[in-house]
């Protein structure tokens, strides 16, 4: 019951964030993935294959992998847009503060470009996505550590909304793909609501598949 619960939530709730509508291709819901990438309890998932439907100028192939935290859909809780994606890809990717900027806005600018018409969004409240990256102090375990911000429109409560995030890049040479991995939330730096993202990233394994449902 609860494994057909999380499905018709992830149907209903998240269908904002679907990048694919090629079902015959890939099933998100039960691929096995190559790595573990742990599910925390309450927590929902959205899995769907890279190019990005909304966001076809990002050059990569590979799947996206999402971890909802329980309140990332609800403005009252600490957790409204706080979640966190994976990038698992082809080939060894190289990476700087640039190129992660520029996915990014490419991302999030086709991501609240297909709520327009849905949530019924007038011209005048529509804003230019802004993201500013830049490369931090390397994480234990990252090749790569960057930080930044992302200014967007928030469809869900229709104004602005700056998001900061932590992007932790990694690979597994003896397999040649890329992960990277996205923290994102509103709030600072500071705030728990980090720790509980940081753990994904700290329990994560590029080769080991666990079954941690």
């Amino acid at each position: 019951m609860k494994i057909i619960f999380i499905v018709l939530t992830l149907f209903v709730s998240f269908d904002t964030f679907a990048q694919t509508s090629d079902t015959t291709k890939f099933d998100g819901v039960n691929w096995v993935a190559p790595y573990t990438l742990t599910f925390p309890k309450g927590w929902d998932y959205e899995r769907f294959l890279i190019p990005i439907e909304f966001a076809t100028q990002i050059p990569y192939k590979g799947i996206e992998d999402i971890r909802f935290t329980p309140g990332w859909g609800n403005v009252k809780t600490d957790e409204y847009w706080t979640y966190a994606f994976l990038w698992y890809l082809d080939d060894i990717q190289k990476t700087n503060s640039r190129t992660v900027e520029n996915n990014l806005k490419a991302y999030y600018t086709g991501l609240v470009g297909r709520n327009i018409v849905k949530r019924k969004i007038p011209a005048d409240k529509l804003v230019t996505v802004k993201t500013e990256i830049k490369k931090v102090k390397t994480d234990k375990g990252d090749l790569k550590t960057f930080r930044g911000t992302i200014y967007m429109l928030d469809y869900m409560e229709q104004k602005p909304i700056t998001l900061n995030c932590i992007i932790h890049l990694t690979n597994c040479n003896e397999n040649k793909k890329t992960f990277i991995f996205y923290e994102i939330s509103p709030k600072p730096l500071i705030d728990d609501v980090w720790q509980k993202l940081n753990q994904l990233w700290t329990n994560f394994n590029c080769a080991k598949n666990i079954d941690v449902q």
